[in-house]
């Protein structure tokens, strides 16, 4: 499919986990949503779900009458503290909330606050913490967030408090000052409490979608590196704007040196944008196309779809979906002009997180192009990332059918098969699909893909010398490839633990190739680990400014939020997470 990333090895080392795409350097990123970046893989291990409702302190004295109150016969008069009767308040507020009476409580705790000797700071942290419990129950979120607040200024790492007020905060929608109170509670609960996890997983991602809803909105339109496009249009194989220049379509100067009529005017769009992308020169493409769609030329549905092609490419889906459009509903075009525009727009829908128009798109560019090879080839990317590994399988057996010099499906095959039996965790099925792999590599030498994909199924399985041999062999066949490097850097992080070789791989990424997002993001996510967040956060918006869809900004968002709510902890309490 037109719209994927490369995959991310998967590991207890608190690394990136894979995100599932397949080709390497496609223009629209299926991005995920965004977890704790120091930790990642201790999301699954979560322990403690349990709620936290209840207020502290015993409900029950050991002997009570009325109103909780001992019994006064044969009870010798004694004095009590100030701080023993506001104990005593506490304890018949616990008793009132136990019975649902929040109203109550709230006014045992109140008593409880002012009986309470200033210098209690601990006891009084509770009584505050006890009542923000039962304003929770009434709903009076203000008053939680005003007594938490009390509660963590007498006491900093109360961490109940902390994840109380954190709740509030996601209520009265302030999601800032929830995600740096939620970041506090993960790092004293060692992450091991799977409900502040979960919260904190859900406040990045609505504080992601709505800076990338702006940012992407008014973002300006980025050309990504002649690499990326090239490994783009290689997806293709059955597409005719990515064609070289035909006889037919020569440009008019050099018609005429060969003795044939001019069929076009000198002044053709399409034909100037089709020689500039031989030049890579990409950056006047989309203007050519214009001018020959305006002018109402020959070729106007193949400019239609070139400058689709590109408006996607620099991550404005707004325009390229009416030419998209446009292609599709003309009849009277080439069939595979319009089966490659519904492959585009289904990429695109699936990255707009619109799976089910995603899905018709692609079932009816494979009704109009039966024998299209490109159908099936991203259709089955579609279907791995829906999960549906047993269709992809099919679809890639069609598209090898159609064309049996694919190595790309055949690789991607492999890789589906690995993935089904890898999350199944049926061990002779891995090791068929790995077989698999050894049996590309040898037909297809020359495909780098399959070396990157089989290199990553060996990190899974720890055979990390074999998978540094795989790219190794990525970099000799595509040395300009920028991706290939991040995995190899992340690859010595996990097997030798070399966070110097890693990183000087990761910053070769970013040398080749200066607009690779995935190498910044990669960056960023290490130095977090390190403990470097203001050059995390540099490293986060680097790769913002480069996101290719608002659903993949919206998932850097996420990473780089979670890094500045960790300085704002670390600043208030004095709070890091574990670092490498």
């Amino acid at each position: 499919m037109a719209a994927s990333k490369p995959v991310e090895p998967q590991s207890g080392s608190g690394l990136p986990r894979w995100q599932l795409a397949l080709l390497v350097g496609a223009p629209i990123v299926l991005g995920v949503g965004a977890v704790y970046l120091w930790n990642r893989s201790r999301t699954k291990q979560g322990k403690g779900t349990g709620e936290r409702k209840t207020p502290e302190g015993s409900a029950s004295p050991v002997q009570e009458g009325q109103d909780g109150e001992a019994p006064r016969a044969n009870r010798e008069p004694e004095k009590t503290s100030p701080l023993d009767r506001a104990q005593a308040a506490k304890n018949k507020g616990n008793k009132y909330f136990k019975a649902g009476k929040y109203e109550n409580a709230i006014q045992c705790y109140t008593e409880a606050i002012a009986l309470c000797p200033t210098e209690q700071k601990s006891d009084l942290s509770t009584f505050y913490q006890n009542r923000a419990a039962a304003y929770e129950q009434q709903c009076k979120w203000t008053e939680v967030v005003q007594d938490c607040s009390q509660a963590v200024d007498m006491n900093p790492r109360y961490i109940k408090a902390l994840f109380r007020r954190a709740k509030a905060l996601e209520k009265l929608d302030n999601k800032k000052e929830c995600l740096e109170d939620v970041t506090a509670v993960c790092i004293l609960e060692a992450f091991q409490n799977q409900q502040s996890m979960l919260l904190a997983d859900k406040v990045l991602k609505l504080l992601g979608k709505e800076k990338a809803k702006e940012k992407y909105k008014n973002r300006e339109p980025m050309m990504p590196s002649p690499q990326f496009i090239k490994s783009y249009f290689s997806s293709f194989t059955d597409d005719i704007i990515s064609q070289p220049l035909q006889k037919g379509e020569k440009k008019d100067e050099d018609k005429d040196n060969e003795g044939e009529t001019a069929e076009v005017t000198e002044s053709s769009g399409y034909l100037k944008a089709k020689q500039y992308m031989e030049e890579e020169n990409y950056d006047k493409i989309i203007s050519e196309c214009t001018k020959e769609i305006e002018s109402g030329g020959r070729y106007t549905a193949e400019a239609l779809l070139l400058r689709a092609t590109f408006f996607l490419l620099i991550g404005n889906a707004t325009g390229a979906q009416p030419d998209l459009d446009r292609v599709i509903n003309m009849q009277d075009a080439n069939v595979k002009l319009r089966a490659n525009a519904l492959i585009k727009r289904g990429s695109m829908y699936m990255q707009q997180q619109q799976p089910m128009l995603s899905t018709q798109d692609f079932n009816m560019a494979a009704e109009i192009d039966t024998r299209n090879p490109d159908v099936y080839h991203h259709r089955g990317q579609l279907k791995i990332l829906l999960d549906q590994v047993d269709e992809a399988v099919g679809d890639f057996d069609e598209c090898i059918v159609l064309r049996p010099d694919s190595a790309l499906a055949q690789a991607q095959k492999c890789f589906a098969l690995y993935r089904q039996a890898y999350t199944g965790n049926n061990p002779s099925q891995v090791q068929t699909a790995m077989d698999g792999f050894e049996d590309v590599i040898r037909r297809f030498p020359k495909c780098a893909e399959g070396y990157a994909l089989y290199a990553q199924a060996l990190t899974d399985q720890q055979q990390f010398g074999k998978a540094d041999e795989m790219y190794d062999k990525c970099i000799e066949l595509e040395p300009d490839n920028a991706t290939t490097y991040v995995h190899k850097g992340l690859l010595q992080l996990q097997w030798k633990q070399d966070l110097d070789l890693g990183l000087e791989l990761i910053s070769k990424a970013i040398e080749i190739d200066n607009k690779c997002d995935f190498a910044y993001e990669t960056m960023g996510t290490i130095e977090v680990q390190r403990g470097n967040l203001d050059k995390a956060i540099e490293m986060f918006n680097k790769a913002i400014n480069l996101a290719k869809s608002e659903m993949e900004m919206a998932h850097l968002y996420s990473l780089c939020d979670a890094a500045y709510a960790q300085t704002e902890v670390a600043r208030k309490y004095g709070l890091k997470p574990p670092t490498l």
